[in-house]
């Protein structure tokens, strides 16, 4: 067999379409989970599934460092030659429109969605998820209605009283997270996710993260208190979220943990994000202060 031969069957092995590689890892990560469930580790059976779950992993990180990127470009480049996508991208009052308004849209529809599971199920835990959801919808609600009436960057000095106010309103979340967290160490509530979904949850809340993250740092050239508290707040959902993770990860994988252990994990998650919420609510409502006295003692 010659070089040119060989290098396009190592291509076609590599390079698989994407269709593939998700079945690839739909066989990959049970077969590989079966293994050290039922205590096969030395089996000749888990030698095979070493080596396919080794193989599956690197299709998939091959596609994900090279595949992935240029036809994300290709797409980006697509959605540029439309009207409405080129002003997504290059617009950032037109941007900041859409994301906080379908922001706003499915947190009113995760709190109609609780409070009505509330109702049927007669239980407060939906309540309580109701209460974080409506806290989140009413901030959003506030930066939306302003970014309507005003560009960013053209009423600063409004821009400072909505942020302050929503940092007031951020406060609360810690009251609706307490709560939560109450019922998830001494009610057993929490978050069950089956079978691969809780994969699927982990990878999403920690990219949710991390954008959230560089967002805060990105937006803040634009010198917008609406941008970098409407950034604050995505941060918060992500980093409640990955409370929600950690109840799931906890039930699913924590058989062997005692329910002490469980309730440190969780009063320690919990008080972690509390103290950061806290922190960035006191920080924009010390800031937004001084700087409106500024404006004032300006004019």
């Amino acid at each position: 067999m010659d070089k040119e031969k060989l290098k396009k069957i190592c291509k076609k092995l590599i390079f698989l379409p994407l269709p593939i590689i998700i079945l690839l890892a739909l066989v990959a990560a049970p077969a590989l989970a079966l293994v050290f469930v039922y205590g096969m580790d030395t089996h000749p059976i888990a030698y095979f599934v070493y080596v396919f779950s080794f193989y599956t992993l690197s299709v998939a990180t091959v596609y994900c460092v090279l595949v992935l990127p240029k036809q994300y470009k290709r797409a980006k480049g697509a959605i540029y030659g439309t009207k409405y996508g080129n002003m997504f991208f290059t617009d950032l009052d037109f941007r900041t429109h859409i994301t906080l308004y379908s922001s706003l849209i499915l947190n009113v529809l995760y709190a109609v969605f609780n409070v009505l599971s509330g109702i049927v199920y007669n239980t407060a835990w939906f309540h309580v998820l109701a209460g974080y959801y409506i806290i989140l919808a009413l901030m959003r609600f506030l930066l939306s209605r302003f970014v309507s009436g005003n560009d960013i960057g053209e009423n600063t000095v409004g821009e400072w009283r909505r942020s302050r106010v929503c940092a007031f309103i951020l406060t609360l979340i810690n009251l609706s997270l307490s709560g939560a967290i109450l019922m998830i160490m001494y009610q057993k509530r929490g978050f069950v996710y089956h079978g691969m979904l809780i994969y699927v949850m982990a990878a999403y809340t920690f990219y949710i993260t991390t954008v959230a993250i560089i967002n805060i740092v990105r937006y803040r050239k634009y010198n917008s208190p609406v941008l970098t508290m409407s950034k604050i707040i995505n941060l918060t959902a992500a980093l409640v979220s990955m409370l929600q993770l950690e109840t799931a990860m906890l039930s699913t994988f924590g058989a062997d943990m005692t329910e002490e252990t469980k309730r440190l994990f969780i009063a320690l998650t919990g008080a972690g994000i509390s103290v950061i919420v806290i922190a960035m609510s006191v920080y924009m409502i010390v800031r937004s202060t001084i700087e409106i006295k500024k404006a004032k003692t300006e004019k």
